[in-house]
């Protein structure tokens, strides 16, 4: 995920010419969302430990209930009962971005940018097993549970590390521009990552750690978010220059859909079995859409709160989190909300 701050080289104002050239696109295609409500409403707000500064990625842990949130500026990695509604581990991770949880192999992996590492821990004990070298600026992870390895986007580096289970690094795959989010697809075993410079996407193949082909984004400025459905063989790609989701066919690798969503979009969560998806956005905006057979069919669109620009879903209950660094009384607060 990206954090302008803390990254100066990644400017906004570079894609703005490119936004401009696709107002005209944007502006007549028939997929756009309703504006101004959400089909959620508020369950709970649980505080949640640290300054009130960024968080940044999530990961769910449904064997164990866990839902493991990046506390990044306050370089923290808290893991969330959510049964409980409480934190009962905080690890401490400088510069925390990325983390993706690994039941099957009862590990974590968290990115500790600051540091430039990628972090393996323990889940149930929260200790910190290997902490490994992953590139200039370790970001977004995504797991092969054939292979048993982890890929790490090196944004600024351009490259995704590739880690063993153990995470030990066994590769570096140039990817020729700017690292966005990465995805694995366990239908075609192959790993998805984006180019958010290039605005394409690079196809990878684990079994050789090669980059096999390239996709590129139309209508898109900077890809930096990305999640798959494997089972229905879909992909969204949200484009944070331009406030833009795509919609990929993972076998024939054609778009088959444009939306609309809220300025800067940054991380999505995908509910498999109510088939919702949700678009977080830097700008608060979060966008709902229902999974069609071939692309999305929007819900709504509405501010939620500043810095919405993270969220995660419980498979089983269908709750949906939002972290926000500065809730409704000034301190970080974890917004949990259920879908109406």
């Amino acid at each position: 995920m990206r954090n302008l701050r803390a990254h100066p080289t990644r400017n906004l104002k570079r894609v703005a010419p490119f936004a401009a050239a696709t107002l005209v696109f944007l502006t007549t295609a028939s997929a756009s969302p309703a504006a101004g409500s959400l089909p959620l409403r508020e369950v709970a707000r649980v505080p949640l430990s640290g300054p009130p500064v960024r968080f940044d990625y999530t990961s769910f842990d449904a064997s164990t209930g866990t839902l493991w949130i990046a506390h990044m500026d306050a370089d923290q990695l808290l893991a969330f009962d959510v049964a409980r509604r409480k934190i009962v581990e905080t690890i401490a991770a400088p510069g925390v971005h990325g983390v993706i949880a690994v039941p099957q192999l009862g590990r974590v992996y968290a990115s500790a940018t600051n540091d430039s590492e990628v972090f393996t821990v323990d889940a149930r004990s929260g200790a910190v097993l290997a902490r490994t070298a992953a590139g200039e600026y370790p970001d977004g992870l995504a797991y092969d549970p054939l292979e048993r390895h982890v890929f790490v986007s090196d944004e600024s580096g351009g490259a995704e590390i590739v880690l063993s289970a153990n995470g030990h690094r066994i590769a570096t795959i140039d990817l020729g521009g700017e690292a966005g989010n990465v995805q694995y697809d366990a239908v075609s075993r192959h790993v998805l990552a984006d180019v958010q410079s290039l605005n394409d996407i690079a196809v990878i193949d684990p079994s050789t750690n090669r980059v096999i082909r390239r996709v590129r984004v139309p209508h898109c400025s900077n890809d930096h978010g990305l999640l798959v459905d494997a089972q229905r063989r879909l992909a969204f790609v949200a484009c944070h220059g331009n406030g833009t989701l795509l919609t990929l066919n993972l076998d024939t690798m054609k778009f088959t859909g444009t939306f609309r969503v809220g300025s800067s979009p940054d991380v999505l969560a995908f509910d498999g079995r109510l088939r919702r998806l949700y678009v977080s956005a830097e700008s608060g905006v979060v966008s709902v859409f229902a999974e069609s057979a071939h692309s999305v069919r929007p819900l709504g669109t509405a501010f939620l709160a500043t810095e919405a620009h993270t969220v995660a879903v419980d498979p089983r209950t269908h709750l949906v989190y939002f972290p926000l660094q500065s809730g409704s009384n000034g301190a970080p607060q974890l917004l949990i909300m259920k879908p109406s």
